[in-house]
């Protein structure tokens, strides 16, 4: 049977916006602004350019790097660099499955308040539902506030918990299925497989409405915003500085876990999409572009955000701080409220939640496009066999869905935040990123990583890359990491449900499963090679040579290319 070539992108164009569309998401919407208010305003911004530099840019690169370098995915390129650390991508392999699961079950809430938002009048606008309560107060009535009033609830809050989620009682109270939810995340699933089943020959295609399509939406939100009464207050207190803010631990590891979830650093994902270029593609101008735009990206959503929370507190009559809330609070209360109280309500929440489902579409089916890729080159003989790729991305996606099934239940909300605290964020990045940085710029070592760099691109990176690689950038996300244990908070839900001790337990299993892969990996090496331990740790420390020879060969079959040329297949 006829083995496929692995491909690359076709052009240049659809490595940046596939880049673009993973590193541009939800996070930049919904969390961004927020932690920004919260952590000092336009002070938050001094942590967050600090650990963007020494953290994000420097990992940014270095993963697309490898990636382009070995041709490899996550799992396989450690075996040409340095294979005692393989365990790194079978840890970040399982951070992203993990991930798989849980961001799509929120871009399924989206597309369900999409459907809802073409009702003559919108639901969460008005108290007069079958699943309002007596508590249930309409903020987008005249001189409605909640200021003196105790366990009231927004028609909006209502709408989400009530009608939407069906919230139980507690992770215990797992409750039946949410079946409008389920026909949404099987739409999905759908959308999803079929975006990526012929590999970068079908994503690199459907990036270029998916990356782009956002940004429209996001520019037509921002005039609106801008435009609305009392928008300069909101934007005032999401940039008013607050400089005594910086000696507050709390505001640099909250910097610190945005630049690591926002820039995708740590899950292997940079390092699959870096591989599907050609040889001597520009990557190290390419991300530092792709870091900058993700950063303006932030800050932009966050004045969209602002100004309408700030005409939602203007209407209301009530401090921002009252309104402004972060996650899923955000986009699936505060937003809509704010929206139910425009003209032409309807126009504005199909723009938002569109633009919502487009930034996480592309987030979704490219950490797919990793688990794939990555599982793919570890049995190329066999899952590069004409109809395996579909095959075996169609079962991944079956698995997936069957196994979030709870996430959609009464009680899913509860599962659904244990996955998201524990297994998908924080620790668990930081920690594999430590061991990246050591792998690679220790054992690796940091001159050969520029003599690639400059092999590639022509260009020879700036030495402050080394001085990260080798020391900043692992004894910040170590102390980031460290800091992250010693202020360790249980997770609880509204901030008044604290879960059984079983769900911690559940949850710090789900963290250590990824944590584990590294060293798990290295030990099981170390174990069954041959040699004594002094030679099969040298061995395993070594990098494959045949590297070498292989880039040497492609170089000179291709005499016509000129350097930072993508060939386009």
């Amino acid at each position: 049977m006829k083995i496929l070539e692995r491909g690359h992108w076709a052009s240049k164009v659809e490595f940046l916006l596939a880049v673009a569309g993973n590193v541009v998401g939800l996070g930049n919407v919904w969390r961004f602004p927020y932690l920004c208010y919260k952590y000092g305003g336009g002070a938050f911004l001094v942590p967050y350019l600090v650990f963007a530099v020494t953290c994000g840019v420097p990992l940014f690169l270095l993963e697309t790097t490898i990636g382009q370098y070995t041709q490899e995915g996550a799992i396989t390129c450690w075996r040409k660099l340095c294979p005692l650390a393989e365990g790194l991508g079978c840890g970040e392999l399982l951070i992203l499955f993990y991930g798989c699961m849980t961001y799509i079950i929120i871009l399924a809430w989206a597309l369900l308040y999409v459907v809802f938002s073409f009702n003559s009048k919108l639901p969460w606008a008005s108290c007069n539902n079958e699943w309002n309560t007596g508590d249930c107060v309409d903020f987008s009535m005249p001189n409605i506030t909640n200021n003196n009033q105790t366990n009231t609830a927004s028609a909006a809050t209502e709408f989400w918990e009530r009608r939407v989620l069906a919230l139980s009682g507690g992770i215990e109270e797992i409750g039946g299925i949410r079946w409008e939810v389920l026909l949404c995340l099987i739409a999905l699933w759908i959308i999803c497989y079929f975006c990526i089943w012929k590999g970068v020959r079908s994503t690199g295609k459907v990036v270029y409405f998916t990356a782009t399509f956002p940004y429209v939406m996001l520019f037509i939100l921002l005039i609106r915003g801008l435009s609305l009464p009392g928008a300069l207050e909101g934007v005032k207190f999401y940039l008013l500085p607050e400089p005594s803010r910086l000696t507050d631990p709390q505001v640099w590891m909250a910097a610190g876990a945005q630049i690591f979830y926002s820039y995708s650093v740590g899950a292997g994902t940079l390092t699959v999409l870096g591989s599907y270029n050609t040889y001597n593609n520009n990557c190290y101008k390419d991300c530092l572009w792709l870091c900058l735009l993700n950063g303006a990206t932030s800050v932009v959503a966050g004045f969209e955000v602002f100004s309408v929370l700030g005409f939602m507190a203007h209407e209301q009559g009530v401090p921002i701080a009252q309104v402004a809330e972060s996650g899923p609070g955000l986009a699936f209360i505060a937003y809509p409220q704010a929206v139910a109280m425009m003209p032409v309500p309807q126009l504005w929440s199909v723009c938002f939640f569109f633009m919502l489902i487009f930034l996480g579409l592309d987030t979704e089916f490219v950490a797919m496009e990793v688990v794939i890729t990555s599982i793919t080159d570890m049995f190329p003989r066999k899952m590069r066999r004409a109809g395996w790729r579909e095959l075996v991305l169609l079962l991944l996606c079956l698995t997936w869905f069957f196994s979030q099934l709870i996430m959609i239940t009464e009680g899913g909300m509860y599962v659904f935040q244990l996955f998201d605290y524990y297994a998908c964020n924080g620790a668990c990045i930081l920690f594999l990123c430590v061991f990246e940085c050591l792998a690679l710029g220790w054992v690796f070592g940091t001159e050969q990583l520029c003599v690639i760099i400059k092999d590639m691109t022509g260009v020879h990176p700036n030495p402050f890359f080394k001085i990260c690689w080798c020391y900043l950038t692992p004894l910040v996300s170590l102390g980031t990491f460290i800091c992250s244990l010693v202020k360790y908070q249980p997770l609880t839900f509204n901030h008044w449900y604290v879960y059984p001790t079983w769900a911690y337990v559940l949850g710090w299993i789900l963290a250590l499963s990824s944590i584990l892969c590294v060293p798990g990996w290295a030990l099981y090496k170390l174990c069954t090679g041959s040699g004594t331990l002094s030679q099969r740790f040298h061995v395993l420390c070594q990098p494959d040579p045949s590297m070498t020879q292989r880039k040497e060969a492609e170089l000179e079959q291709m005499p016509g290319e000129t350097l930072n040329e993508p060939i386009t297949t």
